[in-house]
């Protein structure tokens, strides 16, 4: 029998060593099983905490050609996993961020090693107790579920707006409201928001960080809150000025859309000055929308500006604020981008080509655009939309297009009389699925739910991968206001499956994501 080498594990990191068949002491050998009553008997060691209160940090060492994961959970049958990391070459420490835990509980962690030679080997059970989350920073999340199907696996993703208080606005909450995880943006950032949150393929979140006193713009986070890196807006203009583009940028807002080439497009907003414009004497100042293309290193090699091809005597809402963009997304099927325009009540599409496009406006979607709607009439367009989103593998020629429409001056009689006068019923809104056909320019409803109330900005709506749809109605116009999220069946009428309450609270954006790690599933 081989004597075993001597090694050291601390609270930090746990040294793992396959070498002459040994482990750390307390540690399963690498040719044991790892049953649940095995796992009761070892020694469990505390992983140590991060900044953020809900993240623990979980160190150990990998020969070379080996990776790991740490599976996590309340109990020994743990349950969630973080995603896959190889050691380094020539091995050596592996750290990992493991998120997605419950306030003030106990949780219990471990690693699964994969050999070089394709065998599995696990580390012993260790614990960790996350932190509490102070009382006046938590946002309230009033969950119902009815008795019936079950609402799909995942985590929500909520975006929430600054509404006064000092609540946390970048959280992730699991079916039973819980919050798994959050980004608080601390006293200098007592205004910020997130326009809006996404996690990145290599793991870590990018924000826009708009509406406050604190550095606006981007930023890359890991789960524990660490900066990773930003781009502010006056760092953007440095940045074009140096490559040799006119665009001058007031700030990025609201969106922005992840190539799969690593490419970004950050939505930014410009003011152009103009004169004698109709009904609009002397000078006036007009704000208008920009998108510019940033490479892997956020470094731009594109741009474009709804003033070189929009008209600006065409402004049904909101003017000077004339173009007030809300979403960008990347068009897979011929490269090309989606812009949602708030305030000209369009969706256009915009040939991009992978950034080897003309820049020229495609089709606009919308009331007075380029389409003809086949199943409804004047009232049945999408008014002051948000989150146009691509909900089938094409996205051109004839696809599903699905789009949050929050209604704004929907037209309610012939004579187009808007919506919510002295004399004119209430506005309303709807998630809502259209059909587009790019070669004959015509459109049909596929779907819609209309609400029984108004959400006069914001909100998303997702195709989930079960088939049913989940949205978010931003802000209602019930009385105190607040957002509400449902699931729903994808059918006529809708059956509400699952649906969470966030009182006093403006909800950007909610999204349904498989977990807070690429390619993972919980």
């Amino acid at each position: 029998m081989k004597k075993p080498h001597v090694c050291v594990c601390d609270p930090g990191v746990l040294v793992l060593a396959f070498l002459m068949n040994f482990a750390c002491a307390g540690t399963p050998k690498p040719n044991q099983s790892s049953s649940a009553g095995e796992q009761a008997l070892t020694f469990n060691r505390p992983v140590p905490a991060t900044a953020n209160s809900l993240v623990a940090q979980y160190s150990l060492n990998l020969r070379d050609g080996d990776s790991a994961v740490v599976e996590f959970g309340p109990t020994i049958s743990y349950g969630r996993r973080t995603s896959l990391q190889s050691a380094p070459p020539g091995g050596g420490t592996v750290t990992f961020l493991v998120a997605g835990m419950r306030p003030s509980a106990l949780y219990h962690m471990r690693a699964r090693i994969r050999l070089a030679d394709g065998s599995n080997r696990f580390d012993s059970d260790h614990v960790f107790r996350t932190g509490s989350i102070p009382a006046p920073l938590l946002p309230q999340f009033n969950v119902t579920q009815p008795a019936g199907p079950q609402p799909f696996q995942g985590i929500e993703l909520v975006n929430l707006y600054y509404l006064g208080g000092t609540q946390l606005r970048a959280l992730a909450i699991d079916a039973r409201g819980n919050v798994i995880w959050y980004y608080d943006f601390g006293p200098a950032g007592a205004q910020d928001s997130p326009h809006p949150i996404k996690l990145l393929p290599n793991g870590h979140i990018l924000l826009n960080v708009f509406g406050g006193n604190d550095v606006q713009g981007f930023r890359e986070i890991d789960l524990a809150g660490n900066l990773i890196r930003s781009l502010s807006p006056q760092l953007l203009n440095q940045e074009l000025s140096d490559a040799g583009f006119s665009l001058v940028t007031q700030g990025m807002h609201h969106d922005f859309a992840l190539l799969p080439n690593g490419h970004t497009i950050a939505l930014v907003y410009e003011e152009r000055t103009f004169t004698g414009l109709p009904g609009y004497p002397g000078d006036l100042t007009v704000t208008g929308d920009a998108l510019v293309d940033l490479d892997p290193d956020w470094k731009p090699v594109w741009t474009w500006s709804t003033f070189d091809h929009l008209d600006v005597n065409r402004h049904p809402m909101s003017f000077p604020d004339w173009t007030h963009s809300n979403a960008i997304l990347y068009s897979p099927s011929d490269g090309n981008l989606i812009l949602s325009s708030r305030h000209q009540y369009w969706v256009m599409k915009i040939d991009y080509r992978d950034g080897a496009g003309s820049g020229d406006i495609l089709w606009r979607f919308g009331p007075g655009g380029d389409f003809t709607l086949t199943n409804g009439g004047p009232s049945d367009w999408n008014y002051a939309q948000h989150y146009p989103d691509l909900i089938s593998s094409d996205s051109a020629g004839i696809f599903p297009l699905a789009m949050f429409d929050n209604g704004n001056n929907r037209p309610v009689d012939p004579a187009g009389d808007p919506c919510g006068g002295a004399s004119t019923p209430a506005c309303y809104s709807r998630p809502v699925i259209f059909q587009l056909n790019e070669y004959d320019r015509t459109a049909s409803i596929l779907w819609q739910n209309p609400l029984p109330l108004f959400s006069y900005c914001c909100g998303s709506i997702d195709l989930l991968p079960d088939g049913n749809l989940e949205y978010d109605i931003a802000i209602s116009s019930t009385s105190p206001q607040s957002a509400r999220i449902q699931e729903v069946t994808y059918t006529a009428p809708p059956q509400v499956l699952w649906q969470v309450d966030i009182p006093n609270q403006l909800a950007y954006r909610a999204v349904r994501i498989p977990s807070l790690y690429p390619g993972v599933q919980w």
